[in-house]
Formats: C-alpha cells, sequence, structure tokens
C-alpha cells in the first residue's frame, strides 16, 4: 500500500524533512508513504485568492496518482482520533487501497478538490502552520501503525 501526501508548498524548513523522515524510516515496507509536493503560487499585493486557492487545488487533482482513495485535511472535516486513524489505516491495508492525502495552502483548497475528496478531515480546531501539518501527519500515521501492532510507542 502507499500513501501519498500531496502539500502545496516547497522548500521547508530543514527541521521538518528531518523529523518527517525519522519517522517514515519507522514504518515498514507494506506501508509506503511519499511526498508529492505542489508549488505554492505567488500572492503579490491584492491577489484574487479564489483563484489562487482553484488553481493550486487543480495542480493538487493532478498530482493525485490514478486509482487512489483522496482523504483532504480541511478545517471543516471530520475530527478523527488516532484509535480511529488506526481502524481506518487498518481497513485501507486491508484494501490494498492506495491513499492520497492532501494538504493546502494558506488559504486552504477549492470547493471542487473538496467534492472530489472521499473523505475530509480535520486535524483539530486550532490552526497549524502547513510544515507542521506535514510532520503531524507522518507521525500519526506512524503512531496508527504502531497501535495496530501492539508496539510500545503508543501508551495511551
Amino acid at each position: 500500500m502507499h500513501i501519498h501526501l500531496i502539500a502545496v508548498g516547497q522548500k521547508m524548513p530543514a527541521w521538518v524533512d528531518l523529523a518527517c523522515a525519522d519517522f517514515l524510516k519507522r514504518l515498514p515496507r507494506e506501508l509506503q508513504l511519499n511526498t508529492i509536493e505542489v508549488p505554492l503560487l505567488k500572492r503579490g499585493k491584492n491577489p484574487d485568492i479564489q483563484r489562487i486557492v482553484r488553481d493550486e487545488s487543480r495542480k493538487v487533482l493532478d498530482a493525485i496518482p490514478a486509482g487512489c482513495s483522496l482523504v483532504a485535511l480541511d478545517v471543516k472535516g471530520s475530527r478523527v482520533s488516532t484509535e480511529k486513524l488506526a481502524t481506518t489505516l487498518d481497513n485501507w491495508m486491508q484494501q490494498g487501497q492506495d491513499i492520497a492525502i492532501v494538504i493546502g495552502g494558506p488559504d486552504g483548497l477549492s470547493n471542487e478538490l473538496l467534492q472530489h475528496a472521499d473523505q475530509a478531515v480535520s486535524l483539530s480546531d486550532m490552526t497549524f502552520p502547513h510544515p507542521l501539518v506535514r510532520v503531524i501527519i507522518v507521525e500519526q500515521l506512524y503512531r496508527a501503525w504502531s497501535i495496530l501492532n501492539n508496539h510500545p510507542y503508543h501508551r495511551a
């Protein structure tokens, strides 16, 4: 099974790459996670935010590998506990379904993209910086895997 983390934005701080790499090396071979970065569009003076979000979202849709189930991270999405994520991950692995998890740009995702999503998930009522969201997602996927495999990482 492959999980594709598709994120708007490039050139992440070194700490993001280090943190993600740490969790990625812990994942087993049967759970491959890769990141696909979509360029952030320029936001000049008085930008047309609707157009920018639409264009970024279309680039994200184009980047999704064929046959993937789409999970969009969205502030209005459903809240999912770590345990529920573990159950969901187990279902994905059982079905052999490849997954695309999408992190939008600073202005979010378009309604067009959200309509294509099989699921919309909110990480929290709080707003996180997009680089941190990458780390949170990778860590939570590792934690979900650890729950499924009775690994001591998850102690809650």
